[in-house]
């Protein structure tokens, strides 16, 4: 179900939606060209209102947002966010995008003095905050590996802005269907993507879930990792792909009424786990540039298994 309120006149796009609660509402961040934006209703559902940009770096000439996420910490809002950062060294990849932390007391904003964070390239974060302390979940590139391309990883955070710098692999690919563009740097040599990290606990287990391919191809989709386990260093914790690295399992992709599936957040909501992705409509919506668009569907999570509710048009 389509869940964000969209102006097809100035439609500026809501790719990589993230959804947080605070105070009794809720807030969705979405990647914008010249900066993020936010949207807050009193309800998940229903009653969006759009909020505006909350954060732009304006200290040098950056563009190409990616994927914010936000955690509230003693009364502290801190957004994560990735930009095409030139003061920085690019990776062997030639990419600028580093991830950086801003803050606020208010979850819309402006979130101000940004900090990098992490070098180039650094994308897709999601902050976590449990009794072990802070840890990040973050994309970042691998080279000279037999599938190259985009990982996910994680690291502790010692302070919301201040990283260890020991990352460890967390999601890497596996399968051809996660493929991004095939001879990428050169002949024979396919570029993966493994993005969009999202951390949740329920019950026994411990998910990772993430993003594979790109939002362009038809085999673009949400899969996940698991481990059962108490662990509580997320750095620590081996997750594995359900089923296995070799099958393509997606739990939501590119169906008949949409495509370009992906790039998720998810929240509790009166006992019921719930998906927020972006899609674009597969038929002609009258969206110029960026027609990805936030949506809402259950997920059910039962004993190490997630499924998507295939009546996620009728909540």
């Amino acid at each position: 179900m389509q869940l964000l309120e969209i102006n097809k006149e100035k439609y500026i796009g809501q790719a990589d939606p993230f959804i947080l609660e605070s105070n009794g509402k809720f807030y969705i961040y979405t990647t914008g060209k010249d900066g993020i934006y936010a949207y807050s209703s009193d309800k998940l559902a229903e009653g969006w209102k759009f909020e505006g940009k909350v954060f732009e770096y304006t200290q040098s000439d950056v563009h190409d947002y990616w994927a914010p996420s936000v955690i509230e910490i003693d009364g502290t809002y801190y957004m994560y966010c990735s930009f095409e950062f030139y003061d920085d060294i690019p990776d062997k990849g030639g990419h600028h995008q580093a991830m950086h932390v801003s803050s606020s007391k208010n979850p819309l904003g402006p979130f101000e003095n940004p900090k990098q964070l992490l070098h180039p390239f650094s994308i897709d974060s999601h902050v976590v905050k449990n009794e072990n302390g802070l840890f990040i979940f973050y994309s970042t590139n691998v080279f000279n590996v037999e599938r190259p391309g985009t990982i996910i990883v994680v690291d502790r955070l010692l302070d919301p802005e201040t990283p260890e710098g020991k990352p460890v692999e967390v999601v890497v690919p596996s399968i051809d269907e996660e493929i991004f563009r095939r001879d990428r740097y050169k002949k024979g040599t396919h570029w993966h993507t493994i993005e969009g990290a999202f951390y949740f606990k329920e019950g026994d287990w411990q998910y990772v879930m993430y993003s594979g391919s790109c939002y362009e191809n038809e085999t673009y989709f949400i899969g996940y990792a698991r481990a059962k386990t108490n662990e509580t260093d997320l750095t620590k914790i081996k997750f594995e792909k359900y089923p296995d690295d070799k099958t393509y399992a997606p739990v939501l992709r590119s169906n008949e009424w949409e495509e370009g599936t992906g790039h998720h957040s998810m929240i509790k909501h009166e006992g019921q786990w719930y998906a927020i992705y972006h899609a674009r409509n597969a038929e002609a919506d009258g969206l110029d540039g960026d027609r990805r668009n936030a949506r809402i569907c259950r997920l059910n999570v039962n004993d190490g298994i997630i499924t998507a509710d295939r009546k996620q048009f009728e909540l």
